[in-house]
């Protein structure tokens, strides 16, 4: 016998023990064995299944609903729902070509649903409000939101949770059973155009007409202000030492950056005041000192001793 036969004999000797082993039956699911085979089989099939969802799921959003010009947040939700929808069946479908009973696993769900009341009560709540999330549509990825101390933009919708990305470039992930027990404040649920107010003080002694067309000015030079809806200036009140003034401007580029937009105009108002002598009031207070007959005798004596 040469080395080629040799060889031959050893793996087919090998593969045939290999075959064995994976022949081996674990335990039954109804009817059914259960071989480590089965078990490779159907963890390959569901890796396959995930990553051509994933595939499939980017190529509805890049391909084709991108083409149709759908809204980005309209795009992420039809991927999403596109994608389970496509788990579910294919789900069923290789359990069901795996052979396996699906009556068989009555008593995993009876299983479950022990879980879920217990431990898992938390996760099929979040489960089921992203679903909501999903279908109603109360946020949607782009959009700009603000959750108890949380400020941000949502960067992606997933099943558990949603990513929430802040101005300073960190991702907060946070449950979807916030955004259904909780206040939410969508600050792009219409479209990205938002409207920021700004209080301004000056003097007593300025002319409030000449401090409106002042701030107009300078609303209108800058260029993340939009000139439609055009901006504008409210007259508020007489503060205590002061003449307040409300200035409301419209963004789209500063919508997830309100602070930087206020910082502009506020070192462009201080500027313009400067130029026209505006003056920027302090707080004042008068004060009245009264004395009384005793008081004012000792007071009295006291400056008399004094030019002495």
């Amino acid at each position: 016998m040469n080395w080629w036969e040799q060889l031959k004999t050893a793996l087919n000797l090998f593969f045939g023990k290999l075959a064995s082993f994976f022949d081996v039956e674990l335990f039954e699911l109804g009817q059914k064995p259960i071989t480590l085979e089965n078990i490779l089989l159907l963890i390959l099939s569901l890796a396959l299944l995930f990553y051509l969802t994933n595939v499939l799921q980017k190529m509805i959003l890049n391909r084709i609903l991108r083409r149709a010009k759908v809204d980005r947040g309209v795009r992420q939700s039809i991927g999403t729902i596109f994608r389970y929808t496509l788990i579910v069946i294919g789900l069923t479908i290789i359990i069901q070509t795996a052979g396996i009973d699906l009556t068989a696993l009555g008593f995993i769900a009876g299983a479950l649903g022990v879980g879920i009341g217990f431990g898992l009560q938390g996760i099929t709540n979040n489960f089921i409000s992203g679903l909501i999330i999903l279908f109603e549509r109360p946020i949607k990825v782009g959009d700009r939101i603000e959750v108890g101390t949380i400020s941000g933009d949502v960067t992606k919708i997933a099943a558990r949770a949603t990513t929430v990305q802040t101005n300073d470039n960190i991702s907060i992930i946070i449950p979807n059973s916030d955004f259904i027990n909780k206040e939410v404040i969508n600050w792009s649920h219409n479209d990205r155009r938002i409207r920021y107010n700004i209080p301004v003080s000056v003097a007593y002694k300025e002319n409030p007409r000449y401090v409106r067309r002042l701030l107009i000015e300078v609303v209108k030079e800058n260029h993340g202000v939009l000139k439609h809806p055009a901006p504008d200036v409210l007259f508020t009140e007489y503060g205590e030492s002061s003449l307040d003034f409300n200035v409301r401007v419209w963004t789209i580029e500063y919508t997830d950056r309100p602070m930087v937009l206020k910082s502009q105009l506020y070192y462009a108002i201080f500027k313009k005041f400067q130029d026209h002598h505006i003056e920027i009031p302090f707080p004042q207070r008068d004060v009245h000192i009264k004395y009384s007959d005793t008081q004012k005798v000792s007071r009295k004596e006291q400056e008399e001793e004094s030019a002495e």
